[in-house]
């Protein structure tokens, strides 16, 4: 069997993607084995070598929330210079406060898109996160630091089911205007299907945001993720979150399996021809080496299909 598969352009699609490779956060994070930190570290170069453009490394969470990111800033330490390029998450103004001690250039804030989310994760009712999120955005932008929001439970929540359009636009959009660059949404639970994707696309779109300010962040629970990212791809989305093995999930929402694989990804862009950059053989060896220290084999099909 080829290791690449054969190229055919479909017309209307983008030349080129941008993949925001979120396995050590958002993968690990969920993880009851805890990695050590220099295991993290070496994770973080494999995938940075591999050529994924953007690798977020770690969050600036209260270890008792997120126990596997309490060593984020030896993490940062460790990873020096090149460290300072990469995106951390930052909950709060604590978290941002960290994160400017060691000289970091990109963060990340994560909002929700529904009410009982935003209570369970952030202790905020929905619009008292909006508040929370103002100074830590405003003092990150004074910095000259690169702000990118979040939002959780864009399609689906699992205690208040199905979420309407609007609220996730007015979720997204007040995120926006208080200063982030880039609005990733969030299939957190996976529910998302092909025809969903294109009418919030689209109604982000009437309500002023074009699609080179969004990314798509995929689960694949319900084995949604690369249909999703086709009909995003169609509707002019170019950037787009995976996690390298397929690894993570939510710890604050029990339903919610893996990330979109970065290899699974990578291998449907060949087919597309669709430019990215990554190496694939170097983001499989790498996740086939994580699943070791996990003790656990990779989720990925590509990387059971290719490993094996």
């Amino acid at each position: 069997m080829s290791e690449l598969p054969m190229t055919v352009r479909v017309d209307g699609l983008p030349d080129r993607v941008t993949i925001y490779e979120v396995g050590p956060r958002d993968g690990l994070q969920n993880e009851k084995t805890v990695v050590p930190v220099e295991v993290k570290a070496e994770f973080v170069r494999r995938l940075v070598a591999a050529g994924l453009p953007v690798v977020e490394a770690t969050s600036f969470v209260h270890p008792r929330w997120v126990p596997q990111l309490a060593d984020a800033a030896e993490l940062m330490t460790a990873l020096g210079e090149e460290g300072r390029h990469l995106p951390v998450l930052v909950p709060n103004e604590r978290g941002l406060d960290r994160a400017l001690e060691l000289g970091l250039e990109h963060v990340a804030i994560f909002g929700s898109a529904t009410e009982t989310f935003a209570t369970k994760n952030l202790n905020r009712t929905f619009d008292e996160q909006f508040a929370m999120f103002e100074p830590t955005v405003a003092r990150a932008r004074e910095a000259g630091m690169d702000v990118r929001a979040y939002v959780s439970m864009c399609f689906g929540d699992p205690w208040e089911g199905a979420v309407p359009v609007d609220q996730v636009v007015t979720a997204g959009t007040r995120l926006l205007d208080l200063g982030a660059g880039q609005l990733s949404l969030g299939d957190t639970i996976g529910v998302a299907t092909a025809g969903h994707v294109r009418a919030l696309v689209a109604a982000f779109g009437d309500a002023g945001v074009g699609t080179d300010r969004l990314a798509m962040h995929f689960h694949d629970t319900y084995g949604q993720a690369l249909a999703n990212t086709f009909s995003a791809l169609q509707a002019g989305i170019t950037t787009f979150d995976a996690s390298a093995g397929g690894l993570g999930g939510c710890p604050y929402a029990k339903s919610a399996t893996g990330n979109l694989a970065t290899e699974d990804l990578v291998w449907m862009l060949d087919g597309l021809g669709i430019e990215h950059g990554v190496d694939l053989g170097a983001v499989v060896a790498t996740s086939t080496w994580m699943a070791g220290h996990l003790g656990r084999p990779s989720p990925s099909a590509v990387v059971r299909a290719l490993a094996g």
